[in-house]
């Protein structure tokens, strides 16, 4: 039985074909989008960024704690060999 070309997966049905856009094109489009985004206030991100270190450092110390909990546990075991 021939596979139908209109459900072939490689070419999904209905989709226009682009062109290939030259490099100006493709750097005025770039520069389109980009307008387009929202940047964060500088306050914002000092702000984040002191959240992701804050963070960090919270659960650096927890698996800290984890791991040295672990490492106790297994030398104890060890030693009732």
């Amino acid at each position: 039985m021939a596979q139908d070309d209109s459900t072939s997966p490689m070419k999904p049905a209905n989709t226009p074909v682009q062109r290939k856009a030259s490099p100006g094109e493709f750097i005025r489009q770039v520069r389109a989008e980009t307008s387009k985004v929202v940047w964060p206030s500088r306050e914002e991100t000092v702000r984040t960024a002191i959240f992701v270190g804050i963070m960090v450092l919270i659960l650096s110390l927890f698996f800290l704690g984890v791991d040295s909990l672990f490492g106790t546990l297994v030398r104890w075991l060890l030693s009732l060999l």
